[in-house]
Formats: C-alpha cells, sequence, structure tokens
C-alpha cells in the first residue's frame, strides 16, 4: 500500500488544479519575451498561403481514365504470361 500512497501523491491532478497560481510554460514566456519586442504581424487564422490550383473536368477524367487502362493492360499481361 506505501507504493500506492506514493504514486496518488506524486500524481494528485486534484491539488496540482486547484493551484491559486499557475506558472506559464517555458515556451509561452519565451513568446510573451520576444512579442514584447517585436509584435507579430496579424495573421488570419489558418490562412493558405496561395490557394491550391484548380483542376479541370477533362484532366480529372483522363487521369481516371488513365490509371483503369493501365491497371486493365496490367492485369492483361499478367494473365497472358501465366498462359504459357
Amino acid at each position: 500500500m506505501p507504493e500506492q500512497d506514493d504514486w496518488e501523491r506524486e500524481f494528485d491532478h486534484r491539488w496540482a488544479s486547484s493551484a491559486e497560481h499557475k506558472e506559464p510554460s517555458a515556451r509561452a514566456r519565451m513568446l510573451a519575451a520576444r512579442w514584447r519586442e517585436s509584435p507579430p504581424d496579424p495573421a488570419p487564422f489558418r490562412a493558405d498561403p496561395e490557394p491550391a490550383p484548380r483542376r479541370t473536368s477533362w484532366a480529372s477524367t483522363a487521369m481516371v481514365f488513365g490509371c483503369v487502362m493501365a491497371v486493365v493492360v496490367l492485369i492483361g499481361l499478367v494473365q497472358f504470361g501465366s498462359s504459357y
């Protein structure tokens, strides 16, 4: 039982959560100090730097048709080679 008491004492999350003062992490302190000197430029939340190029419907259709034809040819070659 003493091992369990030590375990509970060491990892008592309720006690840690009830602390009056919570110290920020080292990264938070570092960023706060850096941003005091030179604040970051405003940026939209999760914005893409550039929009992705849009494919035309015929290009997508040709790509799918080409993949299907390649699979059909591959299966035909495998069956043709195994018939000997």
